[in-house]
């Protein structure tokens, strides 16, 4: 199983519950200390774990991910599209740089790794699954400033119902499936508004249980452990406060 966005938040919870459900794991991100520091963790509770840095903007890096899962592991199986960030970038005001990174990590690097997936699966007759994260934010825009973050988020609900039917169109049998949280207390909410104690001041505001980033890999690995005819479409997951 390949998690990207593995060294911090969901991505490191995904990988912590795959490997207690006995996942051979390959973990991916830009931190290479962060991967490697987890990837310790995880041998130490006898998994299986390779560590690969990668940028999601570089289509080398996504590439040579697979190249490495296909020399250690034999293919990757499952693939966690979780790689993804927000910025705070109103349309009529951000940096163009802002939009730009969205829209590479959040739609292009996925996109990318979920095509590097089906042709490793298809080239060994596996019947996989994609998983892709995305957020409530692919279903209504939450804010002012979150115009360009929803829109890579609906493009990865499309490309999602996109691929199932490209899947379905050629009677394979890989499942993919999108997942989408709500408020989530990793260092989303710092990364968004560019300071640190972002999360602290949201929470303050919405004065309600913001979700773990553990409650979202338990999800994640629900939908992976359902019997082949079941594939899940589409789970929104949001704390039981959260009013939008």
């Amino acid at each position: 199983m390949l998690v990207t966005g593995a060294s911090s938040g969901i991505g490191a919870e995904t990988a912590r519950a795959l490997a207690a459900a006995g996942a051979r794991l390959v973990l991916a991100a830009r931190r290479r200390d962060r991967l490697d520091a987890l990837a310790a963790e995880l041998e130490r509770q006898d998994a299986a774990v390779l560590a690969v840095a990668v940028d999601m903007r570089r289509e080398d890096d996504i590439v040579g991910c697979f190249a490495a899962a296909r020399a250690r592991f034999g293919g990757v199986d499952v693939l966690v599209n979780n790689a993804g960030l927000g910025r705070a970038a109103p349309i009529s005001s951000a940096a163009s740089e802002l939009w730009r990174e969205m829209l590479e990590v959040n739609v292009l690097g996925l996109a990318i790794a979920t095509r590097e997936a089906i042709r490793d699966l298809e080239r060994r007759g596996t019947a996989g699954h994609i998983v892709n994260v995305a957020s409530m934010a692919a279903h209504r825009v939450p804010g002012p400033e979150s115009g360009m973050y929803a829109a890579t988020k609906f493009a990865v609900r499309a490309l999602t119902e996109g691929v199932r039917q490209e899947l379905r169109a050629k009677q394979s049998a890989i499942r993919v499936s999108l997942v989408s949280p709500g408020y989530v207390a990793t260092e989303f909410a710092d990364v968004f508004a560019g300071r640190p104690g972002a999360l602290q001041t949201l929470q303050a505001r919405l004065n309600v249980r913001m979700l773990e980033a553990h409650d979202v890999a338990q999800a994640i690995l629900w939908v992976v452990t359902q019997p082949p005819h079941v594939e899940v479409h589409d789970l929104l997951v949001r704390p039981t406060e959260q009013k939008n």
